[in-house]
């Protein structure tokens, strides 16, 4: 493999771009990124994109990587469905799109997947080849690692964990419009649900955890049953998964990771004993890392 060969791996989110240059190694040669233009529409969407790789590749003939807000199909690199932080994006032939921009080869997957990649290439994850991620954000997602690739199941969906109904969520909506699931808790907009709904006060998910840091007894009470029912949630799927580790990234993460850890750690079964619950160790870095690697496999 030639000395200077390189990835380019992007994370196109709802605000912001990201692309990174790559090595086979997982070292980062360069990043760039902006503003993404998502009420301008898909097009331009993409060509924010495909200016950055531009900006980073130079000479080099890269292939690309896109870890992408949303539902995709894996192997045609197309958008199934998207919420409404990037409008009209449901439908988008990410790869054929992108590919056609830049003249080389790209590789799609959902964000929280290309995540997911990431952390078990050079975060959290290094040198386990069996992981669960979960992204506590403004929802919920999670990636699953198997033999270090992306497993996506029979319907590219694998590790909606966001789905789980769990105890105390039963009054609280989750975005896919049913109740009682662990994203309508576990989140920041099911900590905003929960707060308003025991005080009556409607404040961000950010908030409550804010509240909570400064002593307030009720988005303690929030923080803590959140953290719980996650906790619980990822000691069950352990049992059912059998990863190596379980990696909580996200803004929301930190806020919960305490009483997540303590639920865990109830939860778990001796068997499991020694599957750790680990802080995501990349950042905001992680889904365009992980997609410079599928990139690499994809080559």
């Amino acid at each position: 493999m030639p000395q200077d060969t390189a990835y380019i791996g992007i994370d196109i989110g709802g605000t912001k771009t990201i692309a990174m240059l790559v090595t086979p190694t997982g070292n980062v040669l360069g990043r760039a990124q902006a503003p993404t233009p998502a009420r301008q529409g898909p097009r331009a969407v993409l060509d924010t994109a495909a200016g950055l790789a531009g900006q980073l590749s130079g000479d080099r003939r890269t292939s690309v990587g896109i870890g992408a807000a949303g539902t995709l199909d894996p192997a045609t690199g197309t958008v199934r469905y998207a919420t409404d932080s990037l409008p009209g994006w449901a439908g988008t032939r990410i790869a054929a799109e992108l590919a056609a921009r830049l003249n080389r080869r790209v590789s799609v997957d959902n964000d929280v997947n290309a995540a997911a990649l990431g952390e078990a290439w050079t975060g959290a994850g290094r040198e386990r080849e069996h992981l669960l991620l979960v992204a506590v954000g403004t929802g919920l997602g999670a990636g699953l690692i198997r033999y270090g690739r992306v497993e996506h199941g029979a319907h590219g969906a694998a590790g909606e964990v966001a789905h789980l109904p769990v105890p105390g969520a039963e009054r609280l909506r989750c975005g896919c419009g049913r109740h009682g699931h662990l994203e309508a808790l576990a989140s920041g907009t099911g900590l905003g649900a929960a707060y308003a709904l025991a005080t009556g006060e409607r404040v961000t998910g950010r908030e409550v955890a804010a509240r909570a840091e400064a002593g307030e007894s009720m988005a303690r009470r929030v923080l803590s049953l959140a953290g719980e029912a996650l906790g619980g949630a990822l000691a069950g799927l352990v049992a059912l998964l059998d990863p190596q580790a379980v990696i909580v990234a996200g803004g929301a993460a930190p806020a919960l990771f305490p009483a997540a850890t303590r639920a865990y750690a109830a939860e778990l079964l001796p068997a499991w004993a020694d599957v750790p619950l680990l802080p995501a160790a990349l950042g905001d870095g992680a889904v365009a890392i992980g997609a410079a690697r599928l990139a690499m496999e994809d080559k």
